[in-house]
């Protein structure tokens, strides 16, 4: 989020929801209606989905920012005339550094993260593949943990 420069006023739209039951809605279509066409001013693609690229360009107003926070399995390929030409963004890349983790610990710490919610299931770590075969399906969980 720091990556991203964000500032009060701004709005933000962060891809990366869950698995991919929660990726699949018309999201620039609705994100669209909702600025009445304008857009929002920061993108956070946080899925690792090449097709979240595309859809975090579309949903940026000019002069926005684009925060790539994941590691993509595949390359991906974009019309760089959006980033420059059409919209003038600003594309920071950001990956877990090190300044990140105290904050997200004090986050933990003061209980201001629904854990409850993220955290869907807990498993023995004897029970691995269930929690393996959980997260590839895709449908039924958000986070797996496994306990020693």
């Amino acid at each position: 989020m720091q990556r991203g420069q964000i500032e009060l006023e701004h709005t933000v739209v962060i891809a990366g929801a869950g698995p991919l039951g929660l990726g699949m809605v018309d999201a620039v279509d609705e994100m669209l209606k909702l600025t009445e066409g304008y857009g929002r001013y920061v993108y956070v693609e946080a899925t690792g989905h090449p097709a979240a690229v595309e859809q975090g360009l579309h949903m940026i107003c000019k002069l926005g920012t684009f925060v790539e926070f994941n590691v993509m399995r595949e390359p991906v390929t974009v019309d760089w005339n959006i980033i420059g030409d059409t919209k003038e963004l600003d594309i920071h890349g950001a990956h877990l550094s090190p300044h990140c983790y105290p904050i997200a610990i004090d986050l933990l710490a003061k209980g201001l993260l629904p854990m409850d919610q993220i955290l869907t299931h807990s498993l023995p770590l004897e029970n691995f593949q269930e929690g393996i075969d959980l997260i590839a399906a895709g449908e039924r969980s958000i986070k797996v943990s496994l306990a020693p």
